[in-house]
């Protein structure tokens, strides 16, 4: 057999907190998983989003140690459209999530947005741009 990509893997700090900013980028999160170690979402495309505490991967890693510097991982987010982008992204930093980057149009041919999670991983929010007839 030849090994299949099936998780997206995120080491957390706080489970409660990125169970809850997860939740409010749609994710699934069964109840009760903010006070659980680990916790999954079923992702719509197969894939599964898995977050685990500290003391999770250090109950059986016991040398791991979180990296330093800036975010451990960078997720994004698909938007139905441009306005979704600057909705989704000003929720957020209404509620008190760190706003990396302002939504803009950048020169790719999206509105891009970028936003911290708890833990400080990048998650962007994009989607494109009308096009001229």
């Amino acid at each position: 057999m030849t090994p299949q990509f099936d998780v997206i893997g995120i080491v957390v700090t706080d489970m409660s907190a990125s169970v809850a900013f997860y939740r409010r980028l749609g994710l699934d999160f069964p109840a009760g998983s903010e006070a659980e170690p680990h916790a999954e979402a079923a992702l719509p495309n197969g894939f599964r989003l898995a977050l685990d505490t500290e003391a999770t991967i250090k109950s059986f890693h016991p040398t791991w140690a979180a990296p330093t510097g800036a975010g451990r991982i960078g997720l994004a987010f698909r938007c139905a459209d441009p306005a979704e982008v600057d909705s989704v992204y000003n929720a957020l930093v209404d509620a008190g999530y760190h706003g990396e980057l302002k939504p803009w149009d950048a020169f790719w041919g999206q509105r891009y947005a970028s936003i911290q999670d708890p833990d400080g991983n990048g998650i962007d929010l994009y989607a494109a741009l009308p096009t001229a007839d």
